[in-house]
C-alpha cells in the first residue's frame, strides 16, 4: 500500500485536514529525518516525521500505513510517539486574579461602616 505524507499525517490526527498536513509539509513545519519533503511523498514504515506546531514539537515514528482517518484510539496504533515529555513552563501570574495594588484600610472608597456614620451625623441623606 502506498500513502502519501499528508494523507498519513491527517489519518492519524495530527492535523484536522489533509489541506493543512499538506500546507504544514511545504511549510517546513513537518520534517522528514531533518530535511524538507513534498506532501506527496510516499511514506514508508520506520520513517521519523518532527512536526513543529507553535511551541511544542511532536516526534512521530511510523509503525504501519493507513490511508483511512478513524477514531483516536485506532489512529495512535499506526504510529509511535518519541516526543520528549512537555516541559512546563514558567508564566507571570495573572493580574485578573490577584490584585496588584496595596492600599490602607480606610482610603479610598467609604466603606458600609463609614456611611453609615456618615448618615448618622446628616452628613448624607
Amino acid at each position: 500500500m502506498e500513502v502519501r505524507a499528508d494523507t498519513y499525517l491527517w489519518a492519524i490526527r495530527m492535523f484536522k485536514s489533509r489541506t493543512l498536513a499538506s500546507e504544514a509539509i511545504k511549510g517546513g513545519k513537518v520534517k522528514l529525518n531533518g530535511d524538507n519533503f513534498k506532501p506527496s511523498h510516499v511514506t514508508k514504515i520506520g520513517e521519523t516525521y518532527v512536526i513543529t506546531i507553535g511551541e511544542t514539537k511532536k516526534i512521530v515514528e511510523v509503525v504501519s500505513l493507513v490511508d483511512k482517518r478513524s477514531s483516536y484510539e485506532i489512529a495512535k496504533q499506526h504510529y509511535a510517539d518519541k516526543s520528549p515529555p512537555l516541559e512546563k513552563s514558567e508564566k507571570l501570574p495573572s493580574v485578573f486574579f490577584k490584585s496588584n495594588i496595596r492600599r490602607d484600610k480606610g482610603a479610598g472608597r467609604p466603606t458600609k461602616k463609614d456611611r453609615r456614620d456618615m448618615n448618622d451625623f446628616g452628613w448624607a441623606e
